[in-house]
């Protein structure tokens, strides 16, 4: 009996021609029959903004000469929804979205296209995972991530995700002798100390440039950050439910009725 080949739909928020991307499909390419649907320029940290007043272009993308995938000109949302929706003939078996240049862990998820890609993918009920490398180095080497992110694809076709959540995972950007291992976490408690460089473009007008550091508040060694940090892998559980269970029972007990009398 021939082994049926998975359906594997693939995007990022790094853009189609970010070498994260290409990485990854040469990966899956080995599981499956894959299409590309992503970004056409850089979409990071757009967290899962989707179009909603502007059309939505779909343009076929070359690379070196070959069909690679299809470019949306807009969010990693958008691309999951329109390929689902309108480019795919039929529902992929598995969305896998990176390999991001970066990390996507902690407070960096709720921002993350990457992420949000395969969010897209859980609400519309296909098993998806997210997966970064974690770095922001000029020249990052993606093959490791994409290899790994290619075998826990098949192992999440064959064992499957409970609806409603995907995986995030991320991946040391270290030697692949040097990974100590693969954790399973939780989403760890990090937030940005923001703050915005004051700038002049060349016609000496005032422009702001977004800089900050990345404060670690939980270093328990059950969270994403800690694990990557100590070069584990992290693969994070996670939904898109983000109801607080302990504060909605507790708050059943205030007088609402009090703030509708006169």
């Amino acid at each position: 009996m021939t082994k049926k080949r998975l359906k594997i739909l693939v995007s990022n928020d790094d853009g189609i021609d970010a070498p994260g991307i290409q990485a990854l499909a040469g990966e899956m390419k080995k599981l499956g029959d894959v299409t590309v649907i992503a970004p056409d320029k850089q979409r990071s940290a757009v967290g899962h903004a989707i179009t909603m007043n502007y059309p939505l272009r779909a343009s076929k993308f070359y690379k070196n000469g070959e069909f690679f995938g299809y470019a949306i000109e807009g969010t990693p949302a958008d691309c999951v929804k329109l390929a689902i929706r309108s480019l795919l003939p039929e529902k992929p078996d598995i969305l896998v979205s990176g390999v991001n240049h970066g990390s996507n862990t902690a407070i960096n998820i709720i921002y993350s296209g990457t992420v949000s890609a395969a969010t897209e993918g859980t609400i519309l009920g296909i098993p998806s995972i997210a997966i970064s490398l974690t770095t922001y180095g000029s020249e990052p080497d993606f093959r490791y991530a994409a290899l790994f992110a290619r075998k826990l694809a098949e192992m999440v076709a064959r064992k499957g995700l409970p609806e409603a959540t995907l995986l995030n995972v991320n991946v040391p950007a270290i030697q692949k002798k040097e990974i100590k291992g693969v954790r399973v976490t939780r989403q760890g408690k990090t937030r940005w100390d923001d703050t915005f460089d004051v700038r002049r473009d060349p016609n000496d007008k005032e422009y702001y440039w977004l800089t900050g550091k990345l404060e670690v508040i939980d270093t328990s060694d059950d969270t994403d950050e800690i694990a990557v940090m100590n070069n584990y892998i992290s693969i994070t559980p996670i939904q898109y439910d983000l109801t607080d269970y302990a504060t909605l029972a507790k708050i059943h007990e205030w007088k609402f009725d009090k703030l509708l009398r006169d």
